[in-house]
């Protein structure tokens, strides 16, 4: 893809990033039940401010084909400063052609130019395409991911109104 373009994402692109998150709603994802465009928009524009931050978008020509963000949060006391990819997508009908690709080599060239020792990612057991492509990547390892759902004020777990 000749044409293809990664950069830091601006603020005049929120909107057109916040869309992209569609991508990753559709099957075999889901759109998590406290999903608003609204606070998705705040995230994002404080993820652009941030120094410690990079939303990456990929273009080709005006259409946005692509985004990556990247967190740098985490010191870890065994391995050092650790980068967290939370969001990776490509536009659904330009998947294979090397913009993943682009994203994520532009997001380990960001998180080294930081001094990170490690960039690492998780994806949902369903993503069976999203793995090849990680794998073909050439990860350092693999690992199985735990998560917990918190919300606050409300105990170990949310009554069942606590998302309505």
């Amino acid at each position: 893809m000749d044409s293809l373009i990664v950069r830091a994402a601006e603020i005049d692109d929120i909107n057109q990033v916040v869309s992209m998150y569609e991508w990753l709603f559709a099957p075999p994802g889901a759109r998590p039940a406290q999903w608003d465009a609204g606070r998705a928009a705040a995230a994002l524009r404080h993820a652009v401010a941030s120094d410690g931050a990079v939303v990456l978008v990929a273009t080709a020509g005006e259409e946005f084909v692509g985004f990556c963000t990247g967190y740098d949060d985490i010191l870890s006391v065994r391995f050092g400063r650790r980068v967290w990819v939370e969001d990776l997508a490509a536009h659904p009908d330009r998947r294979s052609l090397g913009i993943g690709k682009r994203l994520l080599d532009e997001a380990k060239d960001w998180a080294r130019g930081r001094g990170a020792t490690h960039l690492e990612l998780d994806s949902a057991e369903t993503r069976a395409a999203a793995h090849r492509f990680y794998e073909r990547e050439q990860p350092s390892w693999r690992s199985i991911c735990f998560g917990w759902e918190l919300y606050p004020g409300k105990g170990p777990s949310a009554p069942a109104d606590y998302l309505a």
